[in-house]
């Protein structure tokens, strides 16, 4: 069975769950919902397993703090020898207006520190990243407060439809492949 590694990038603790920064763990978590499934804490992050049309998927939020997130991807990697090609991250991405979908199958960190923490650790920018974009909606200088803000309530009614699209892009990405995947979701 074909096992493909979903991460959601995000930081640990009630004080970020709600932020902008956190919204890979907020679509690990409804896609968990979704699946009927729970998240389990194990080694290096919160870990959960479902089964679909023949696929096996892994996701995993990291509790390793977004900038470590690295050591948390390739230890899983390793332990379920899952392939480059076989893994997801998700994440936030300010350069991106809010709620659009940008998936690609590799590229730079583009400033953000958990990508650039990932690469350093699989020696590689080829792997495949989902971002969902939270726009840039801020004054110059305030960039890590509007980062690590909570989403404002026009942001949160919207991620209500956003959500769901993101966690289908997810599923295609498993059973459909990253290229249908990339030109079924991107830009959405």
């Amino acid at each position: 069975m074909k096992k493909f590694l979903i991460v959601g990038l995000g930081n640990i603790g009630e004080k970020y769950a709600k932020t902008r920064h956190n919204i890979g763990f907020q679509i690990l978590d409804a896609l968990a919902k979704d699946q009927d499934v729970r998240f389990e804490t194990e080694k290096l992050g919160d870990i959960t397993r479902f089964r679909y049309k023949g696929k096996s998927f892994i996701l995993l939020k990291p509790s390793t703090f977004m900038n470590l997130s690295g050591k948390a991807v390739k230890y899983w990697m390793t332990k379920e020898k899952i392939q480059l090609d076989n893994i997801c991250i998700v994440t936030d991405d300010k350069n991106i207006d809010f709620g659009a979908i940008r998936i690609k199958t590799k590229g730079s960190a583009g400033g953000h520190n958990g990508l650039k923490d990932i690469q350093e650790k699989l020696q590689t920018q080829q792997y495949n990243r989902f971002r969902f974009g939270i726009g840039e909606n801020y004054s110059k200088g305030r960039q890590i407060d509007f980062v690590l803000g909570s989403w404002s309530k026009e942001e949160q009614s919207q991620l209500i439809e956003r959500i769901p699209v993101a966690t289908k892009a997810i599923v295609s990405f498993g059973t459909d492949g990253i290229n249908n995947t990339m030109n079924l979701f991107n830009g959405k």
